[in-house]
């Protein structure tokens, strides 16, 4: 099936999305209902009904003639949850809540699913469809989830530097909707050649719609994968094999207002969940393995607790390469984004010893829904990288402006300040904008409530004083 034919379907599938808003139903909990019936019409053109129980099944849905459709509909997919024999059938229609209020927005929505053209959709096509519906989903303004997309073009680059190969197990403690294990899936299938059982992959998402969406999202691309509803900051991560490869872009903000108990092995305690996830990341590594993680700027430059995790990460790990990415990524959080590439080297006398820095911000456009990413704005980036997924063949001296290293030496005289800049903003730079006040408050807020929730971490860890009745 042709990109242009899946991108039409995925184009008409998202426009019955009208119908809809009548429900008062948002964008994010129309994809979480589209995977509902798209499964059961996806089983249907594809011939796997087997997974799915007699009577619970799209040719049921849409035949049905009965006084009360939304209740029909309910029933159907409360029982797939409890009563299917697929386990991943089970783990999509979980504890599912459909958004319909009325009978005659679902009813259309069905017919509409229904007069669609699916006869020339193969099983990959299926996976693309979905993936389009995804992508569409995260560029809409209305569906707020933009801040938590990551663009293609970046999780493609960080899959082309990183090179995953069929043999290895690939993890991403915060997958989101899959979109690194799928992408890293797609790489192996384009460039290895001969008989392989593919990677293998583990991915935690802690939302239960985005998990659900996950599932559906790594049943359609087939991978051999197993994906975990929890917190890999938590006891959940004890399931978690050792990886290869991780590829991972974890949750803005600060791990505060849950019960559940931060794991026991990570070094240092903290509230800022990117400098936790860092802390996971290096642990879970085998020795040898490797890893690209999108982190915010302030895990470059914390001091206290954020320097000692990246004095740990350079002295376990070879951190080689950082990538500072442009402004505008993730829009509505406002927060500037890097990428750091590392290996485990746990065993080895040097581990960090030179560290090179990419500067894709500095004097560069503000990308955003108008300017979108795109895979030749990393060309320059992924040429200077090098081939090695490790970050070895290079020369030790560079001419190009926006490439330079920093060795161990320089670092430590800088307290392990990682936010290492050195060009000098142009006045007169082509389309170069200043942040907004509206980016500039979303960053000061960050930084603000990154700081309270330590210090609310700092006052637990206190001694309770005794009070005299």
């Amino acid at each position: 099936m042709s990109t242009a034919k899946s991108g039409d379907l995925a184009r008409r599938i998202w426009a019955l999305c009208h119908i809809l808003r009548g429900d008062g139903v948002g964008y994010h909990e129309y994809i979480s209902e589209l995977t509902y019936l798209l499964f059961l019409k996806i089983a249907d053109e594809t011939g796997t009904e087997t997974t799915l129980p007699e009577g619970y099944r799209w040719r049921d849905l849409v035949s049905y003639d009965g006084p009360d459709l939304l209740t029909f509909y309910r029933d159907m997919l409360t029982y797939l949850g409890g009563h299917a024999a697929s386990p991943i059938v089970q783990e999509i229609y979980a504890f599912p809540t459909t958004v319909f209020s009325h009978q005659e927005n679902l009813r259309a929505v069905i017919n509409g699913l229904a007069k669609l053209d699916w006869h020339s959709v193969t099983a990959d096509g299926m996976g693309d469809i979905y993936e389009g519906l995804l992508a569409r989903n995260s560029q809409d303004a209305r569906s707020g989830a933009g801040q938590y997309f990551t663009p293609r073009a970046l999780v493609d680059s960080m899959v082309r530097l990183m090179k995953p190969t069929s043999e290895e197990m690939i993890q991403d403690p915060s997958c989101g909707t899959g979109g690194f294990l799928i992408a890293a899936k797609q790489f192996v299938e384009r460039t290895h050649s001969g008989p392989s059982e593919g990677p293998r992959f583990e991915g935690v998402e802690i939302e239960k719609s985005t998990y659900r969406i996950c599932q559906m999202n790594s049943f359609l691309h087939r991978l051999n994968s197993t994906l975990i509803l929890g917190d890999a900051l938590t006891s959940d991560a004890q399931t978690l094999s050792k990886a290869d490869l991780v590829l991972a872009n974890p949750p803005f903000g600060n791990k505060v207002g849950s019960a559940r108990t931060v794991r026991k092995d990570l070094p240092h305690r903290t509230a800022n969940k990117q400098l936790a996830f860092v802390q996971h990341i290096r642990l879970t590594l085998k020795e040898g393995g490797r890893a690209a993680v999108v982190v915010p700027d302030n895990v470059l430059f914390e001091s206290g607790v954020g320097r000692a995790i990246r004095r740990d990460l350079m002295a376990e790990c070879n951190l080689h390469t950082i990538l500072r990415l442009p402004n505008g990524i993730f829009y509505s959080q406002g927060v500037n984004t890097n990428v750091l590439f590392f290996t485990r080297r746990s065993k080895s006398g040097e581990n960090t010893s030179r560290l090179w820095v990419y500067d894709m911000r500095t004097s560069a456009p503000r990308f955003g829904r108008t300017r979108p990413l795109l895979a030749e704005h990393f060309a320059e980036f992924e040429a200077l990288y090098g081939k090695d997924p490790h970050g070895s063949d290079r020369a030790l001296e560079s001419e190009h402006p926006r490439w330079r290293s920093f060795d161990r030496a320089e670092i430590t005289e800088r307290e392990d300040n990682l936010d290492l800049v050195w060009l000098t903003p142009k006045d007169d730079a082509e389309d170069v904008n200043e942040p907004s006040a509206q980016e500039l408050t979303n960053t000061i807020m960050f930084h603000l409530q990154s700081a309270i929730a330590e210090i609310e971490l700092l006052a637990e860890e206190l001694p309770a004083e005794d009070v005299e009745s």
